[in-house]
């Protein structure tokens, strides 16, 4: 027979426990509770999530983290660009997967491709590590250092974010995960957030500056290209963009690596698609590949916005690869409404005059009322500065 005491404690033990199922049972249905792995296959393997968004990056299943490297799984393909996105001098591992079963992306000559409902993509950012600190991190030009076609080693780089575009049916979602300073998972972050980071540039100087994980709004400023439709969708996967062979793929053209694998349909092949130009950062280039290498520079990192059909479409500015280097390209044109961003010059590009042009000006600040792009960023990227001034410097002419 139990102690009076015990028997005294069991209703109201009972009580707690019938309480407790309550909550969980309520926790559920409201979508409270941690959602359980892929929906569809084993644990860790790639997945698409219809409608939930997971709170652990690894509920996606397109990465894992094994044996101190963050390596990609079954069925996931990395791919890099030509011309990167400046984004504070982070590298970025970029994969693509589509569902079993599911169509390929739509090819399009000049546009992003059509991707299927499943689609998931992934951006991961991270840094080479410089020195023995968590904190201290390098520039380095390489656009993939560290990364050797099955991943990344911990030892070398430093991991910040990986966010996911997801092609849902009712069109693309945009989510940051922000990786724990273990490096074990990283997790959803709606909010954004800052990490505190010192970078070390290749003379051995080293600058403190706040990186910035967008919010998901932050995230829709960027990747909502269309202004008129105002969804969002990808800016990278585009013909030109990824047209190269890769050494992290042994070699392979990527265009034809994604057609092989199901990702793209049968397209014309990759010498008879467009290309731009590539350029790391590692030296200025002469002659007309100083055009080529400007023009893709500025064609990634402006033209999503900068475009008749972009959030930035007011300013006059067409800085797509397709247009024509003239007026709407900001030669000589003055500014619409750029307050204290024009630096008090009178046109965007001043031929043979990059001091006295908007674009460099712009380029070459990070004070939030002036610098461009407007987010995105915390430091200057001094060889995209570099290269816009000395592209501008070789035009000829001027604005009279």
């Amino acid at each position: 027979m139990q102690p009076r005491a015990a028997r005294s404690r069991q209703p109201a033990l009972l009580m707690r426990a019938a309480l407790a199922g309550l909550c969980a049972l309520v926790l559920s249905a409201c979508g409270g509770g941690t959602e359980p792995g892929p929906p569809d296959g084993p644990a860790n393997a790639p997945a698409f999530h219809a409608e939930a968004d997971p709170a652990l990056l690894s509920d996606w299943g397109q990465l894992r983290v094994e044996g101190g490297r963050l390596v990609l799984s079954g069925g996931v393909t990395p791919y890099t660009l030509n011309t990167a996105l400046f984004s504070d001098y982070a590298q970025k591992l970029r994969t693509v997967w589509l569902p079993e079963g599911a169509e390929p992306a739509a090819y399009d000559p000049e546009d992003v491709f059509a991707f299927p409902v499943g689609t998931v993509i992934t951006k991961t950012f991270y840094y080479p590590r410089a020195g023995s600190g968590f904190d201290r991190v390098a520039a380095e030009p390489d656009l993939s250092f560290g990364f050797d076609g099955t991943g990344l080693d911990f030892r070398d780089v430093r991991l910040i974010e990986t966010r996911i575009l997801v092609r849902r049916a009712q069109g693309w979602a945009a989510l940051p995960y922000v990786w724990d300073d273990d490096q074990a998972e990283a997790r959803l972050a709606r909010t954004g957030g800052f990490v505190e980071l010192t970078l070390i540039a290749a003379g051995g100087r080293g600058q403190d500056f706040a990186y910035m994980v967008p919010n998901v709004n932050q995230c829709a400023s960027c990747h909502a290209t269309d202004l008129a439709a105002g969804a969002i969708r990808p800016i990278g996967p585009k013909a030109r963009h990824l047209n190269l062979e890769w050494d992290a793929l042994d070699g392979a053209n990527q265009l034809d690596l994604w057609r092989d694998r199901g990702l793209l349909p049968p397209a014309p092949p990759a010498h008879a698609q467009p290309r731009a130009a590539r350029w790391t950062g590692e030296a200025l280039p002469i002659g007309p590949a100083l055009d080529d290498a400007a023009r893709a520079y500025l064609d990634i990192n402006c033209a999503h916005c900068h475009a008749p059909s972009g959030p930035a479409a007011s300013s006059g500015l067409n800085l797509r690869a397709s247009d024509p280097v003239g007026p709407s390209f900001g030669v000589c044109k003055p500014p619409i409404a750029a307050g204290r961003g024009t630096g008090g010059h009178r046109f965007s590009i001043v031929p043979g005059e990059p001091d006295a042009s908007i674009f460099v000006h712009r380029m070459d600040s990070t004070r939030p009322d002036v610098m461009m792009p407007e987010l995105g960023r915390a430091t200057i990227h001094s060889e995209g500065v570099a290269l816009v001034a000395a592209w501008i410097g070789a035009m000829a002419g001027g604005c009279g």
